[in-house]
């Protein structure tokens, strides 16, 4: 098993732990909602494998009131009518800020976000993508363990 970058380095922990508190403190004040927040950090864990990430997120994804078909929907995002405008906007910008070099088509699709969130908002997503990504390299690295959970979000031993 490798070593749990936040138990070896806790103080590292800790700054980014605070960093993403503020981070999405910003991006709720610049015009996020707490689901497109969510939205976000759903589809970066996804498109990054991030296990301990995804099942964190999809709890609190829930918590912020995110339908349950749209979470199952989210990889396919694409595909289907049931996203407004500024989720699809947020997710554009959570898939081109996970998926590095920029492309022509996320270049485009950076585009259209911004269009419709407007800068500070698409600043925001941009931001938090940015934070998703550095804690699912935590998580990944450190292979961060998922604990089975019952109905009500509870671990099972």
């Amino acid at each position: 098993m490798r070593p749990y970058l936040d138990k070896v380095m806790p103080e590292a922990w800790r700054a980014a732990t605070a960093f993403s508190s503020a981070i999405r403190e910003a991006a709720l004040k610049r015009g996020l909602t707490a689901q497109e927040v969510e939205f976000v950090m759903l589809r970066s864990s996804q498109l990054n494998a991030c296990a301990y990430c995804l099942d964190l997120h999809a709890r609190e994804a829930r918590k912020a009131g995110i339908p349950q078909q749209r979470l199952d929907l989210l990889p396919a995002w694409r595909e289907t009518s049931v996203f407004d405008e500024r989720q699809r906007a947020v997710l554009a910008v959570a898939e081109a800020a996970t998926s590095l070099p920029l492309t022509e088509e996320a270049e485009a699709d950076l585009s259209g976000a911004r269009s419709v969130l407007g800068e500070e908002a698409f600043v925001a997503a941009e931001w938090v993508a940015v934070t998703i990504n550095a804690f699912n390299r935590v998580s990944i690295l450190s292979q961060h363990l998922v604990h089975p959970r019952d109905a009500e979000g509870k671990i099972v031993r």
